[in-house]
């Protein structure tokens, strides 16, 4: 029998049990392990993670686990530079690209709100999710662990809030997104990104007091969705200047 000893910190002890949370523990194995498999056995999804020192150096996830190594598993990293240590992924999550899946209609609307390439589809299966991450190098916003433990996978997050108001503040405060903003930009709806029309191209599609009252138009790439300043349009601003406040209050906090 062979023993090793984990620490994890900051928000990867949210995957631990309780008597493993913030401490460091021992855990007792047999064979030739892996140190991504053996982080995994314990809850935590591999994409969650940014580095990992046994005994003081640092290693990739198919480093091969001693007997008597001391493993201490760190988050990403967001606001220090570890460029000089083995960080084990290529390129920062922190690349506002994502895709969410079946469960986050609500969050995904919020997000193409502010201007976030956000791929939702309530039809995706997880493998079409896992696939299309890899490829558009997105990062998957899921509820499921599950998916997040697959061996292909390498850009994820898992939400903690199950509430589609306090989702936003989660994502917004975790990839540090608050500056990147660029509300009203692409369509809520399908994602595609919002251009200005001429006025006189619309006058078929929209209703004859909407024509006469409103001077800007916009549409969408994509779906070709026409949008306009109307009062939906200032109850969503309002709804935004609240989502940047409480986000500002969480960054203080």
């Amino acid at each position: 029998m062979k023993r090793v000893y984990f620490r994890f910190y900051e928000e990867l002890n949210d995957f631990l049990s309780i008597e493993r949370i913030k401490v460091e523990f021992e855990h007792e194995f047999w064979g030739i392990v892996a140190v991504k498999d053996m982080i995994q056995s314990f809850g935590v999804p591999h994409t969650e993670i940014d580095l990992i020192l046994v005994n003081g150096t640092s290693v990739g996830f198919d480093y091969i686990v001693n007997d008597l190594d001391r493993v201490s598993v760190y988050p990403v990293f967001e606001s220090f530079d570890i460029g000089y240590l083995q960080k084990l992924r290529s390129e920062p999550l922190r690349n506002p690209k994502f895709i969410l899946d079946v469960h986050l209609g609500k969050l995904a609307r919020s997000m193409r709100l502010m201007g976030f390439d956000t791929l939702y589809k309530n039809t995706f299966n997880d493998e079409e999710i896992v696939t299309i991450s890899n490829e558009q190098k997105r990062t998957i916003l899921t509820r499921d662990l599950g998916i997040l433990k697959r061996n292909m996978v390498d850009r994820g997050y898992w939400l903690r809030n199950t509430d589609p108001k306090k989702q936003i503040l989660e994502v917004l405060k975790r990839f540090h997104l608050l500056n990147e903003i660029n509300e009203f930009s692409r369509c809520i709806s399908c994602n595609g990104l919002l251009m200005k029309i001429e006025k006189s191209t619309v006058e078929n599609f929209v209703p004859l007091k909407v024509f006469n009252f409103y001077e800007k138009f916009y549409a969408c790439s994509d779906c070709k969705k026409i949008y306009w300043k109307g009062s939906h349009y200032r109850e969503m601003k309002n709804k935004l200047s609240v989502i940047k406040q409480n986000v500002k209050r969480v960054y203080d906090e």
